[in-house]
């Protein structure tokens, strides 16, 4: 299903300059952006997965991950075609790498409308939409009608993000999305060019506009791949800068494992992630996870105050061991994030 644009801008010559993301692609007729979804068809950009997800399934919230929004909360996670980054380390390169598609046919083999997802989640009780799996800017019609539509029936809406969306689509999305997660895939402008085709500073300045001038709960994950990312210089350096953000805004470091276009490299270290963990901590996070590996105690919450343990992950098993959420049954502390649940059908 094809849906015309939100944010383009007609040029000269019949080029459409598609406006959602910071490559501000100018389409000529016939073309398509760098994300492969959004295409020039006689001089006006459309969207070419509109209602038309590769993949539907119902998972935790803290697959997202989102560790302090909604705990235990179900949450219905869908992804179309296609990304605006190409990197070489991708973990779902199967469909955002593809830019070869029946473009109007399903790969699901039945559309999937706002209206059909949002009736979904009000029948099976899920309280909460992600749009995933691939960057769900490039789908950004897509979400934002689901989105608005959800928020009319007291639905949560997530966005598991490379945090590479325009200020105007992030404005225009910004009263109907509830929590974030944001890969910031290193500290490093050349990285960001080198293996995302990309620039750092547009991510850097989403999440301080996000955490500082939002509503928006946020966390962010940074993947460490041993030799490109993993310099304890730059590890520091990150960690502090987004402690200067907001020090209650989660990072989770999460292990890599070869996969994609970059099999050469090995699994991240335990001892790695370890350090990792520890830099965030010294450097004033008050919430630092490691994830991807089995580790109970850097994957569950304690109170920043004084180191009660108030959420025990191990994986996907959660259990909430505080009597009262978003509250330190020990002293008393309130931790930050979105602890209540949504009254579905409001």
């Amino acid at each position: 299903m094809h849906k015309e644009a939100y944010l383009a801008k007609p040029l000269s010559g019949g080029v459409a300059q598609c406006q959602v993301c910071e490559h501000f692609c100018a389409v000529k007729p016939g073309g398509a952006g760098k994300c492969g979804v959004r295409r020039n068809l006689d001089g006006t950009l459309h969207l070419l997965v509109y209602g038309e997800p590769i993949a539907v399934h119902v998972d935790p919230i803290e697959k997202k991950p989102l560790f302090h929004f909604m705990p235990r909360g179900d949450i219905l996670s869908i992804g179309t075609y296609g990304c605006n980054f190409h990197c070489p380390f991708c973990q779902n390169w199967q469909i955002s790498q593809t830019r070869e598609f029946d473009a109007g046919r399903s790969a699901l083999g039945q559309q999937a409308t706002p209206e059909v997802l949002v009736e979904t989640c009000l029948k099976k009780h899920i309280p909460m939409i992600a749009y995933t799996y691939n960057e769900p800017t490039v789908f950004f019609e897509y979400t934002y009608d689901t989105a608005k539509l959800a928020h009319e029936h007291g639905l949560k809406n997530v966005y598991v993000s490379n945090g590479y969306m325009s200020q105007a689509a992030l404005d225009m999305i910004e009263p109907y999305l509830d929590g974030i997660n944001v890969d910031l895939k290193a500290f490093d402008d050349a990285f960001y060019r080198e293996q995302c085709q990309a620039r750092l500073e547009p991510v850097k300045r989403n999440i301080a506009h996000i955490a500082r001038e939002t509503d928006i709960w946020i966390e962010v994950t940074t993947l460490l791949i041993p030799g490109l990312n993993d310099a304890e210089g730059e590890l520091q350096e990150m960690a502090e800068w987004l402690a200067e953000v907001d020090p209650d805004m989660p990072w989770h470091v999460s292990a890599f494992h070869p996969d994609y276009e970059m099999r050469d490299r090995p699994r991240t270290s335990q001892r790695a992630l370890s350090r990792a963990y520890e830099i965030g901590v010294q450097a004033g996070l008050r919430y630092v996870y490691v994830g991807n590996v089995m580790d109970s105690d850097r994957e569950s919450t304690r109170c920043p105050q004084c180191g009660q343990k108030l959420i025990q992950r191990d994986w996907y098993n959660v259990q909430e061991l505080w009597p009262e959420r978003g509250l330190c049954p020990k002293c008393g502390n309130a931790i930050a994030g979105v602890w209540s649940q949504p009254a579905i059908g409001d």
